[in-house]
């Protein structure tokens, strides 16, 4: 049975609320800006409270369950994250104050890019990006004012394997790149042959996501980077998988040039549901007079009587304002209570135990579901979702069968070069008996597979809705739960 939508709780006179006695003259809205054929629901407060927390209820979150999305991971937000974040201190501020007024949200957002530069190895960081996509955006842009400042105009392409995240090609094709693949060799590295065959004068770059997307340590990292370098390109690396780095290798480290942070995914920053996110940019030393303007910096320094006075810098070759204001405030204040409660030597317990979870669920499926890279993996892996003696089969199927088992699916047909890609990461903040459970249902799933196929065909059977046509979703849109009369 479908859940009522607020319009079928609609009756005659009800009222949910009160207007309180206008206090300025009235006056007419113009009459193109008033729609009379707008229905608008009548329903009591208490009907209102009841409908939307009924609906709530019906929503997977990382708070009620598993959430074992590979990439695009759904990471446990600490709640004393949220306390800070809602701090009156925060809240009620307005980024058109004086900037004497908002010293110690300054003070935050500047040790915030000293923290992440010192994690990741690099000279600067700015926190404007609104997200990890505008990130590699914001990345690329620079690659480009890089070149163009030399005067080296002929580098018009960017380099991305083909086991890269999508947004890398959208990023490079949105800053005007033409966007040339290279190959994964057998142990799910970078093939080195391809990619010398494409190094040239006219690269601008490479977008390398390490630890890749199939959850493995780029072992030639070393290599790839000098290739690059020596053919006069710089190295962008995709951070989005830096959770399973933390104080064990720092990026910058190894020569790469510039990469964004996921702040959800590596520092706890909620994700999903639309946003807000946030991926600051950090960037070696010869690029930083080309990050986004204003960065926070010292502009006097603390004496005996006074702390420092924060205020904004901007970069002498900057590409500009690449964002309202100064970023999703609210994030940077999540991810710096994140970092403040774990401290240097937490950061790196935070990686091992992302990696030991990983390899841990993955020893216990590996005898049923084909890991196409069998390597010890970093922080997720991606198996093979279809069997053999199963041929009807597909991840999409194991998927939603899950879903039967009260788990929300892992990432379902990505990577693009595994075929029937189930890309699984359990993160460091689960526990044993939860990946012990989840590995049993998929064990399950596989026998189900084989002895009742049906079964996962037609899942989910218990959740409030049922399997949904997914290609008639796409292309018959509803976009509004009420239809005119003609």
């Amino acid at each position: 049975m479908a859940e009522p939508t607020i319009y079928d709780l609609s009756s005659p006179g009800r009222i949910g609320f009160q207007f309180p006695k206008s206090d300025v003259p009235e006056a007419q809205l113009p009459a193109q800006l008033v729609r009379s054929d707008l229905p608008m629901p009548e329903i009591s407060e208490f009907d209102a409270v009841r409908h939307f927390t009924r609906l709530s209820k019906l929503n997977y979150s990382i708070d009620s369950g598993f959430y074992p999305l590979g990439s695009c991971t759904m990471k446990y937000n600490p709640k004393i994250n949220e306390v800070t974040a809602r701090l009156t201190g925060f809240t009620k501020l307005h980024p058109h104050q004086p900037i004497e007024t908002v010293q110690g949200s300054l003070a935050l957002m500047y040790d915030l890019q000293q923290w992440l530069q010192e994690i990741s190895g690099f000279a600067g960081v700015t926190l404007q990006p609104a997200a990890g996509a505008h990130g590699e955006y914001v990345g690329v842009m620079i690659i480009r004012a890089y070149h163009q400042d030399r005067g080296d105009t002929k580098r018009t392409k960017i380099i991305i394997p083909d086991s890269a995240h999508g947004t890398n090609p959208a990023s490079s094709s949105m800053s005007g790149f033409d966007v040339v693949p290279v190959a994964t060799d057998k142990n799910g590295n970078v093939e080195l042959d391809s990619l010398r065959s494409v190094c040239n004068h006219e690269v601008a770059g490479l977008m390398l996501t390490n630890p890749n997307t199939l959850g493995l340590f780029e072992q030639n990292v070393q290599e790839v980077i000098n290739i690059v370098h020596e053919a006069g390109g710089l190295v962008y690396g995709d951070g989005a998988n830096l959770n399973a780095l933390l104080g064990i290798v720092r990026p910058g480290d190894l020569g790469i040039d510039l990469m964004h942070f996921n702040l959800h995914k590596t520092f706890s920053t909620p994700h999903g549901g639309g946003g807000p996110g946030s991926g600051p940019v950090g960037v070696a030393k010869h690029l930083v007079d080309y990050l986004p303007c204003p960065v926070v910096g010292i502009l006097e320094e603390a004496t005996q009587e006074f702390p420092p006075f924060y205020g904004y810098v901007e970069p002498e070759k900057s590409i500009g304002r690449i964002k309202a204001f100064h970023g999703h405030f609210g994030m940077m204040v999540r991810a710096y209570t994140y970092i403040s409660m774990y401290g240097k030597h937490g950061m790196r317990k935070i990686a091992e135990g992302a990696v030991l979870n990983a390899n841990y669920l993955m020893a216990l499926i590996k005898d049923t579901y084909k890991v196409t890279y069998p390597r010890m993996c970093m922080h997720e892996f991606v198996v093979e979702g279809h069997f053999s003696d199963a041929p009807g089969i597909h991840a999409l199927d194991i998927a939603k069968r899950l879903m039967d088992y009260n788990y929300h699916p892992p990432t379902n047909y990505f990577p693009l070069i595994v075929p029937e890609a189930l890309m699984i990461e359990p993160t460091e903040t689960e526990s044993k008996q939860t990946l012990d459970e989840f590995a049993n249902a998929l064990i399950k799933i596989a026998k189900e597979a084989r002895d009742n196929p049906e079964l996962l065909k037609d899942a989910p059977h218990y959740t409030p809705i049922g399997r949904l046509d997914e290609v008639k979703a796409a292309k018959d849109l509803v976009l509004c739960c009420w239809i005119p009369e003609s």
